[in-house]
């Protein structure tokens, strides 16, 4: 499968052109500064720049028969929204987008929590939002993923359908290593095409 990674130089990037080339998968990776992603160059990667406020640099690396993964985040609001925009007009066969358990469509699951994570990411929430609603009008999938580790997979991992996520806690994280294997997962084996879905550690 042609897999193209967006913002693999980050760590959930990384972790996720990781995950794709262990699996045997010939793998794109995006940045902005392809020299930054720390990996070797060989049989079944390519390093490629572009720059996601440049739709036109998405477009050029970004082929018709890909499955476009991003792992893509930002301090910056508008970032995700222009990323999401730049993927979607490029045309790929899928996409899967990375975004933020307790905001857009899953906040009324997350229940209370949600309300502290708005307030946590203050004018950066509405650009998550526009950006997962986005990639959804375009049949592509939405992770929800809660707090972030570096740890690794979890053996107990599970993707959830967004009517069975837990309340939004603070101290339940998820690794990245175990986020990348879910969405590599769906790529493979599509189950939430135009939905959003929750990779569990549990």
């Amino acid at each position: 499968m042609e897999i193209t990674v967006l913002a693999a130089s980050g760590r959930t990037g990384l972790e996720l052109t990781r995950e794709a080339l262990r699996r045997g998968h010939t793998v794109t990776a995006i940045a902005r500064d392809p020299a930054r992603i720390p990996l070797p160059d060989g049989a079944g990667l390519r390093k490629a720049a572009a720059d996601v406020t440049d739709p036109a640099s998405v477009a050029a690396v970004v082929g018709a028969d890909s499955v476009v993964l991003s792992g893509l985040g930002t301090d910056r609001a508008g970032t995700l929204l222009a990323g999401a925009e730049a993927v979607v007009a490029a045309g790929p066969k899928r996409i899967i987008w990375l975004g933020a358990y307790g905001t857009g469509p899953s906040a009324e699951t997350a229940g209370e929590g949600a309300g502290a994570l708005a307030r946590m990411l203050g004018d950066r929430l509405g650009d998550k939002v526009e950006a997962d609603t986005a990639v959804l009008a375009a049949g592509g999938t939405v992770f929800h993923a809660g707090l972030l580790t570096d740890e690794p997979e979890s053996p107990h991992r599970r993707t959830a359908a967004l009517a069975d996520g837990p309340p939004f806690d603070f101290g339940a994280k998820v690794s990245r290593a175990t986020v990348a294997a879910a969405m590599l997962d769906e790529a493979e084996h599509p189950r939430f095409a135009g939905a959003v879905a929750l990779p569990l550690s549990a």
